[in-house]
């Protein structure tokens, strides 16, 4: 793995706190762990070009924009992927894609989310959309509710995908449907050399409990069940990824699980759930 060193910017400036970026198969690069959720972002090089996978939490864009800028250079992204539309993988990258020009693409079932639908996430809510995030939005009544939403749509940069008709930007890596952390997540698989983009339907640190997450603990983790759409299916999803036979894991949190033994370590992981 080659990592990338942190240089000044062409500016003359020193980059404040800039996100780690290493090389964890060929043309695959990390950006991060960083956070209380370790989170982390993709950039991979593709026939077209460069595309960004997730995009962190709102506030992470300019540091990721950064991390991208070290390891392209003045190049741009030629898209951004979405594994699924929560906070911490939407981020910035409404302000990212019109700062590159490129298009944000989701599945189908992830859509009408990025764009606002209120429908769609009563449909699909989690237990903790439930509890807590649509009796906010049903307090602040409609007018107040689509003047939130008009500002943080994506609907002015998102676009569409198939599933099963490729990636765009990515020719050479496959769609892989793992719905149950939510109804539309996606993970993206390259049969190569099986490289795996899990997203959080299997994640390297152990988030699936509060006490977990607060302790920081490492491991192969499912999501978290109060930010779950549907418990049964993300647990056929994970059986899914582990008939993949993976040899390097990189899902939206934890450092990248890179070891000979990774396939091993994954179905033996899906096995006991």
């Amino acid at each position: 793995m080659r990592e990338q060193r942190h240089r000044p910017r062409a500016t003359g400036h020193t980059e404040l706190n800039p996100l780690p970026a290493q090389e964890v198969a060929p043309d695959v690069w990390s950006i991060g762990p960083w956070g209380r959720t370790s989170t982390v972002v993709y950039l991979i090089r593709s026939m077209p070009g460069w595309t960004l996978v997730d995009a962190g939490w709102v506030g992470d864009g300019e540091r990721i924009a950064a991390a991208v800028a070290r390891v392209i250079g003045d190049a741009d992204p030629v898209g951004i992927l979405l594994t699924h539309a929560h906070p911490d993988h939407e981020g910035d990258c409404l302000a990212l894609a019109r700062k590159w020009q490129c298009p944000v693409w989701l599945s189908p079932g992830e859509f009408g989310i990025a764009c606002r639908d209120f429908d769609a996430m009563v449909a699909t809510a989690m237990p903790l959309d439930r509890w807590m995030i649509l009796p906010i939005m049903r307090l602040l009544g409609r007018r107040r509710r689509q003047a939130l939403f008009a500002r943080t749509s994506l609907a002015p940069v998102a676009r569409e995908f198939n599933p099963g008709a490729g990636l765009p930007g990515l020719p050479d890596w496959e769609c892989i449907p793992t719905p149950g952390h939510t109804s539309g997540h996606v993970s993206f698989f390259r049969p190569r050399d099986r490289v795996l983009l899990s997203g959080d339907a299997l994640v390297t640190v152990k988030i699936d409990t509060v006490t977990n997450l607060l302790l920081g603990r490492v491991g192969l983790s499912r999501p978290p069940w109060y930010t779950t759409w549907n418990r049964i299916q993300a647990t056929a999803s994970i059986a899914t990824l582990a008939a993949l036979a993976p040899n390097v894991v990189a899902g939206g949190h934890g450092s990248p699980l890179t070891g000979a033994d990774t396939a091993a370590v994954v179905a033996a992981f899906a096995a006991s759930h």
